[in-house]
């Protein structure tokens, strides 16, 4: 069992709450008000959940999670992550987050921009190609045909077992595409967003994945 933070609670960071929450662990949940505006949520995940600033599930969170806006990254604490593993679920929408140079140019990825604000933590790439209500749906037993997998991409090894692991808990094979500075390959419009593969359909639309989409 592991406490997992989790900054902030929108779609994907209350779906991702459940799952692990059922999975066995306990959750810090954030989001960018007052933890009391968290309560209906919190009681709908039950005991293994509580309310928190940005900075106590932070603080309070094992391994943390970080799903919000790509504009509000800068906005993350970065003491109380340091060392720690960071999940990063973010995709770019620029017409949410405004234009970013380095990113319209292909010049850079999401999790590069979280890792650089975060740089003692240990940020991987995860959840950021699935549809939030299907992380509580899409999931199967290990071994099943066809089962669906999932992209991770990281700089650290033991960030990337933690999301291998943490997924076929949730019920999907990995694809590990490589370091973080790979993790463009599943951002938004390339072939592996939000459609269903297995391990190997992902495998190899990762390689059918232009840089600049």
């Amino acid at each position: 069992m592991t406490t997992i933070g989790i900054i902030g609670a929108g779609n994907i960071g209350s779906n991702v709450a459940r799952a692990v929450i059922e999975s066995g662990h306990d959750v810090v949940i954030a989001n960018s008000r007052d933890p009391k505006t968290l309560a209906g949520l919190v009681e709908d995940l039950g005991p293994r959940a509580r309310a928190g600033t940005a900075t106590e599930a932070a603080a309070a969170g094992e391994v943390v999670v970080v799903t919000v806006p790509l504009r509000a990254i800068d906005q993350i604490p970065v003491e109380p992550l340091a060392g720690k593993i960071v999940l990063d679920t973010n995709n770019y929408y620029y017409e949410r987050d405004g234009h970013i140079e380095s990113l319209d140019a292909g010049e850079a990825t999401t999790s590069g921009l979280l890792q650089q604000h975060l740089p003692t933590s240990r940020v991987v790439k995860a959840f950021n190609h699935i549809l939030a209500d299907e992380i509580n749906t899409d999931g199967t037993p290990a071994g099943t045909p066809n089962r669906r997998a999932l992209a991770t991409a990281g700089d650290d090894p033991e960030a990337v077992e933690f999301v291998t692991a943490l997924y076929d808990q949730l019920g999907f094979d990995t694809v590990n595409i490589g370091p973080l500075d790979e993790s463009w390959r599943v951002e938004r419009d390339r072939p592996a967003y939000v459609v269903r593969q297995n391990a190997v359909e992902l495998a190899e639309n990762l390689t059918k994945a232009n840089r600049l989409p």
